[in-house]
């Protein structure tokens, strides 16, 4: 093989042409590279390529990685290398992947679509990703490529390549929270992953990117109530409560049952623009049928809205214990005000709730900690005959 003529130096390029051990060529590659590296003149551009071609085709796996590892960042390093060496074993692919600029984009969703999950998530961890890269990744790309690439804002995903991602793999939370945390996500994503996530999360969604309060419980009601009652204890900034309300009863989601668990939460300003809604009364009327209309206002409030007659104790002793706590403390203790509310819930005579919303209200029993379970079983035991 002959020498390559150039202005680099030529010990060391012969030491890499006729080494005899990898070792030897391995160190010999290392000074050559970081002599391409610190900068050669342009007319010495080809040579230095050439050399360069030699240490990507050489046998010894140690001189390749010399080669991957020492201009894994550089722009000099010619493309065709750049892509052989991103076909070769783990320890000569990973450091290029991750870092060469030489590559385009086409190359690099080629290499997603036909490599490993190592390589995968070599090109998922690149500083930047184009959308042609990310919709390779979206359809190819194990869960923690995606992951990675979704918590990288520089990686440019488009929604249908977010959704097909969600769309593989439904059931990982820790999918939903890398999307979650992104800086900028579609409207729809966001609605997606209402239903996904903690609540806290749910919350970062609500404030942070292009979803309402309103549609987060409309989402979340779908899949189960007690998760709205949760989104509706969060959305509490809401200030637009009316428009809220329509658009919960447009969704015929308005339920006796909504309100009931709402109010178990101290939620009185939304059971007063709800009722409001289902009774077709102004707001400032409904305030005063709830709370300065005596014991027939709520009762003529609660009928007008059409609401089942055998929830209205319940309604009654909610409304009640909040005016009571009101007059003793001045302002809602909400934790007391729970505790309070579902002694009276479970405990009273009156109420006849349904099965369900007393199960939940025992649930929330054990959450704030009481003890005494007799007045629950008691509850439930009376409801059941």
């Amino acid at each position: 093989m002959s020498v390559v003529r150039t202005g680099l130096n030529e010990t060391d390029i012969r030491a890499l042409v006729r080494g005899e051990t990898p070792d030897e060529r391995a160190l010999a590659a290392h000074k050559l590279c970081r002599r391409i590296e610190a900068g050669v003149p342009d007319e010495e551009r080809e040579a230095a390529g050439e050399v360069l071609r030699l240490m990507a085709f050489d046998a010894a796996e140690l001189v390749r990685r010399a080669l991957a590892v020492t201009l894994k960042t550089s722009p000099l390093l010619p493309r065709d290398v750049a892509v052989r060496l991103a076909r070769d074993v783990e320890s000569v692919a990973l450091p290029i992947l991750s870092f060469s600029p030489a590559f385009t984009d086409e190359d690099l969703a080629e290499i997603v679509r036909v490599s490993d999950e190592l390589k995968r998530l070599a090109v998922a961890k690149r500083a930047t990703l184009s959308e042609m890269v990310t919709d390779a990744l979206a359809l190819h790309a194990g869960e923690e490529a995606l992951r990675t690439a979704f918590a990288n804002d520089n990686a440019h995903f488009t929604e249908a390549a977010m959704k097909q991602a969600l769309a593989r793999f439904n059931r990982s939370e820790a999918m939903a929270l890398a999307l979650a945390y992104r800086k900028m996500l579609p409207a729809s994503i966001s609605e997606k992953l209402v239903s996904l996530v903690s609540d806290q999360v749910r919350q970062r969604l609500v404030d942070h990117h292009a979803i309402s309060p309103e549609t987060a419980l409309t989402i979340a009601i779908g899949a189960r109530e007690r998760a709205t009652v949760d989104l509706v204890e969060q959305a509490a900034h809401i200030s637009d409560l009316e428009t809220f309300v329509a658009h919960l009863r447009a969704a015929d989601k308005l339920t006796p049952s909504l309100l009931l668990r709402a109010l178990a939460h101290g939620n009185i300003a939304f059971l007063e623009w709800a009722l409001a809604d289902l009774a077709d009364l102004p707001h400032h009327r409904v305030w005063l049928m709830v709370h300065d209309g005596g014991p027939l206002g709520l009762k003529a409030l609660y009928e007008r809205a059409v609401l089942p007659s055998n929830l209205y104790p319940a309604f009654r002793a909610g409304i009640d214990t909040y005016q009571a706590l009101q007059q003793e403390d001045g302002e809602l203790d909400l934790p007391r005000f729970q505790q309070r509310m579902l002694e009276r819930f479970l405990t009273g005579a009156a109420t006849v709730s349904p099965p369900a919303d007393v199960d939940y209200l025992v649930e929330r029993m054990d959450s704030l900690g009481l003890r005494d379970r007799r007045a629950a079983e008691a509850a439930k035991r009376t409801i059941a005959a």
